[in-house]
């Protein structure tokens, strides 16, 4: 089965190859530090300390190898691409809530990248899906468990 291409910005594959160097060369050796110092303890099955670095090491590994995929199947998106009369991933996006006059800016992302504490969605979700393509002045609604969201493009960055 082919891998799914991941759609990343420029700032996404620097912030991935930043946390891959960061866990390949510090935190791997940190942990495998504590792994030694649990050792030894002494009889490591009853070792809780060694329980906790052993599992933080599978987490380490574990994202490395996620990251490395991520890295592998990454396409990058070229913001010079984007204009500023349509919405596309790489756009950041003024929305203003219909209901509540509320304004709230987005960047339009591929869903490696998401994170809705930066205001980054992805354009997979309904929000991300919802604006894509569309032009300042448009209006979309969004259902969502708790109802419909109307909003109104204002503006587009690229």
């Amino acid at each position: 089965m082919p891998e799914k291409e991941v759609l990343l910005t420029g700032d996404g594959v620097k912030r991935l190859e930043d946390e891959l160097h960061f866990l390949k060369s510090v935190k791997r050796r940190e942990v495998a530090d504590r792994i030694r110092t649990a050792i030894d303890f002494g009889d490591i099955s009853e070792n809780s300390e060694y329980e906790e670095a052993k599992n933080e090491q599978a987490f380490v590994e574990g994202r490395i190898i996620k990251i490395e995929k991520m890295l592998r199947y990454a396409r990058i998106i070229d913001t010079s691409e984007l204009t500023p009369d349509t919405v596309g991933i790489g756009s950041t996006v003024l929305l203003r809530d219909q209901d509540t006059g509320d304004d709230i800016e987005y960047t339009i992302v591929g869903s490696a990248e998401a994170d809705p504490a930066e205001c980054k969605i992805s354009n997979k979700s309904p929000v991300g899906k919802a604006i894509l393509g569309k032009k300042v002045g448009s209006t979309v609604e969004i259902k969502v468990p708790a109802g419909t969201l109307r909003y109104s493009i204002m503006d587009i960055r690229c």
